[in-house]
């Protein structure tokens, strides 16, 4: 049962963990996007999206939680800014992690944590011209298989056979690395 598990611990103690976390958030507001560990990013996804949620707010409470989380005046005002404002109509979801594989040292599983690109709304668009333009597109689709598929047919009828793969085994970290 996970009763009473609040956080991630990370192998830290609570001030290496908490000096972390604030070094992380103050990377990813200045930069937008930082590549951690997939623990690392899931942990600091938390605070990041409460970050932007106070963004939002912007009353001086509000700044004051963000600064004494971030401790970096030119982030906090980054945030109440520039990014708070990318974020006014959604309501949460305001990071994504991207899985880019292992860490060549130790094999560790890394990560993108990026904030979500500003969302562009078509002007006009009504619900069936929607459905008409999927429609059409799958007719498309099915005409692009068509022609994939092709030179599949014409190996099958010449008997040759396809391009082989090389075959993929596991090194000492766990890694797959190409034979």
């Amino acid at each position: 049962m996970r009763h009473g598990m609040d956080h991630r611990k990370l192998r830290r103690n609570p001030s290496h963990r908490k000096a972390m976390l604030r070094n992380l958030m103050n990377s990813l507001v200045s930069s937008e996007r930082i590549e951690t560990t997939v623990a690392r990013a899931k942990e600091l996804r938390r605070l990041a999206d409460r970050l932007i949620t106070l963004g939002k707010r912007e009353d001086t409470h509000a700044r004051r939680m963000v600064f004494s989380m971030l401790c970096d005046k030119k982030n906090t005002e980054k945030l109440f800014a520039g990014l708070a404002g990318r974020f006014k109509e959604r309501a949460g979801g305001y990071t994504r992690i991207v899985r880019t594989g292992y860490r060549a040292g130790d094999g560790a599983d890394m990560a993108f944590l990026e904030y979500l690109p500003v969302e562009e709304k078509m002007a006009g668009a009504k619900k069936g011209k929607k459905k008409k333009a999927a429609a059409k597109g799958k007719g498309a689709k099915s005409t692009e298989a068509k022609k994939e598929t092709a030179p599949k047919a014409k190996r099958r009828e010449s008997g040759e056979k396809p391009p082989q793969r090389k075959p993929v085994r596991k090194g000492k970290s766990g890694s797959k690395t190409d034979a």
